[in-house]
């Protein structure tokens, strides 16, 4: 059994790191970093809750730490841990910086120790019937691609995720960037408009992205101010068109008390529609959602018998992108990668 210590526990620790890991076999959550004391013994009583991360690295029965803090801390954080010989998962994104991250890299690599990076949505189940139609050539090949994550949120969030340097590409951008490049692999460009459209905001509530591929086009949007936000992708192939509406349920039935182990996790009650060249439109179960995957993917890992579930070449790929990005909007221009 893996002892897991996890630090932090806001939206992130308390609805997807947690459950998750309570809920896979070969690990234990065994302590909690928080001030929020009574919020962990109501759920884990047999995890032990400290305010100091120092305690938690030096318990040597520790085998894993998850880091769900807020950005700014993951480097010195994920560098302390490795320091102390833990293994780390980091939440998204891996780094405030691509040279943040690439720093964490090479001092797990120099340390012999397994890093990954918590790309959850790799496992929603939008994502992974749209693998299965590509995969199946269900699409013929695909030349257009629309993946969009939008709210209605008008107002000014007073949480640090809307003040964080980035905003919501920062905060956003790196699951719809994995998700691309795990689709198609590295892109010869990125054209990004970041934008502030909230009057009074602190950080960019707006963020469009373009990915040039040969014959390709990939459009990432995240907003805050859409009324009618349920568009989530909309792929265009040779052969066929998938449109989906609505985003995976898993994060929605953590925050109301669903557990992984229930029958009807990851269960999204709103199918895809393929509309085939010959006009004939067939309607899409889901393949059903499994954050869970990354933490049985961890497990195998700690005991020698697996590959990570995200691996560092694949999380340095997203902040490179990522980076360009911001590059991009900055400069107003194209950004060859």
């Amino acid at each position: 059994m893996h002892r897991v210590a996890l630090i932090g526990f806001g939206l992130a620790g308390k609805a997807f790191h947690a459950p998750l890991i309570a809920s896979t076999d070969g690990l234990a959550l065994a302590a909690v970093v928080t001030s929020r004391r009574a919020e962990v013994m109501a759920e884990y009583p047999a995890a032990q809750v400290s305010p100091d991360l120092d305690a938690v690295l030096a318990d040597p029965a520790i085998a894993l730490v998850v880091l769900a803090s807020p950005d700014h801390l993951h480097a010195p954080q994920a560098l302390a841990a490795l320091d102390a010989g833990k293994h780390v998962v980091i939440d998204k994104p891996f780094a405030p910086t691509l040279a943040e991250a690439r720093a964490i890299a090479v001092r797990a690599a120099e340390r012999g120790l397994l890093l990954s990076i918590f790309h959850n949505r790799r496992w929603d189940a939008d994502f992974l019937t749209l693998r299965r139609l590509i995969a199946a050539g269900e699409l013929g090949e695909v030349i257009e691609l629309e993946s969009r994550f939008d709210r209605f949120r008008p107002d000014i969030g007073e949480r640090w995720k809307d003040r964080r340097a980035g905003g919501v590409w920062q905060d956003i951008g790196p699951h719809l960037i994995d998700q691309a490049l795990q689709l198609f692999g590295r892109p010869e460009a990125i054209s990004a408009d970041l934008a502030m459209l909230k009057p009074g905001g602190s950080a960019n509530d707006y963020a469009q992205a373009v990915l040039r591929y040969p014959g390709r086009r990939l459009t990432l949007h995240i907003a805050q101010t859409v009324p009618d936000h349920a568009l989530r992708l909309a792929v265009h192939g040779t052969t066929a068109s998938f449109v989906k509406h609505g985003l995976d349920p898993q994060e929605d039935q953590s925050r109301a008390g669903m557990r992984p182990t229930d029958p009807a996790w990851g269960v999204d009650p709103s199918p895809g529609r393929l509309t085939r060249s010959d006009g004939s439109v067939a309607i899409v179960p889901l393949e059903r959602g499994d954050y869970g995957a990354f933490y049985r993917g961890m497990a195998r890992a700690l005991s020698g018998g697996g590959e990570l579930p995200v691996g560092v070449d694949d999380a340095l790929a997203v902040m490179e992108v990522l980076e360009a990005g911001i590059a991009s909007s900055t400069q107003r221009r194209e950004v060859v990668l």
